[in-house]
């Protein structure tokens, strides 16, 4: 998800993407992410003969599950380097022969210029975070960067706007001494979702350490809408797959 900013603001702040959420994602939803990563794309990654490509990779959970499922390189896009600062971190810790196979990219996918490089993409935690003119420039870079019968597996971005406003409280963790935790609230504003997210660190006393909140925005779309627009590239719905939080397709010709 891409940080609300000021006009002011905004040459500080495209250096600093995530610049909060970054110390808190893996230790507060780390782990269930890497849960639902497995079960949502490992199938597919595991059959992939050519190349694996994480969009918008974040702090790696996508791409690390790639490099241990398949035995292609992998390419992961990340172009915050909040996120690409832990990404590097966990890809350090990895056996050279792991490292040797995966490429990441300090670029948003469409300045990237990949291209033939995957069968098989993976979009995940991304598409809500994507403004419509983002989208647009994501959809032919796409089919650009897969070769023809190549497989896209986007996560969908909620399809509506929140009726209300919706907190969503993530679970505690403790670090030695210290619990972390944190809260998403979800509410709409003029057609785009708006989401805080409020983090903190209590000290064993139980006293606030620190206290954090990154907001971003959200644009909602439905399954079909996602699917019209890539049906403009040449993608076409993978049949059998009806997962409701993923749309799966096949690049069909580019």
């Amino acid at each position: 998800m891409r940080p609300v900013v000021s006009r002011e603001s905004t040459v500080r702040t495209l250096r600093d993407d995530y610049a909060v959420s970054a110390e808190f994602y893996d230790i507060l939803q780390g782990r269930q992410d890497a849960i639902r990563v497995r079960r949502l794309y490992s199938r597919d990654v595991a059959n992939a003969r050519l190349g694996v490509l994480d969009v918008g990779a974040g702090t790696g959970c996508v791409t690390l599950m790639s490099l241990l499922a398949s035995r292609v390189g992998v390419h992961a896009v990340e172009p915050a380097r909040a996120m690409r600062t832990p990404l590097m971190t966990r890809l350090a810790s990895l056996p050279a022969e792991l490292r040797e196979r995966v490429t990441v990219h300090p670029h948003t996918l469409d300045e990237a210029g990949l291209h033939g490089i995957a069968d098989v993409a993976v979009c995940h935690n991304t598409i809500a975070s994507l403004a419509p003119a983002a989208r647009g420039a994501l959809w032919p870079a796409l089919a650009q960067a897969l070769v023809p019968g190549g497989s896209l597996l986007l996560q969908l971005p909620p399809a509506h706007l929140p009726d209300e406003e919706t907190v969503r409280v993530l679970p505690g963790q403790r670090v030695g001494q210290h619990e972390y935790g944190g809260r998403m609230v979800l509410s709409a504003d003029r057609g785009r979702i708006h989401t805080r997210f409020d983090y903190w660190v209590r000290g064993a006393e139980g006293g606030v350490l620190q206290e954090h909140t990154e907001t971003f925005w959200m644009w909602p779309a439905s399954r079909a809408e996602i699917a019209g627009d890539l049906a403009e590239h040449g993608f076409v719905p993978l049949p059998g797959r009806d997962d409701p939080a993923v749309l799966a397709l096949t690049l069909t010709q580019w």
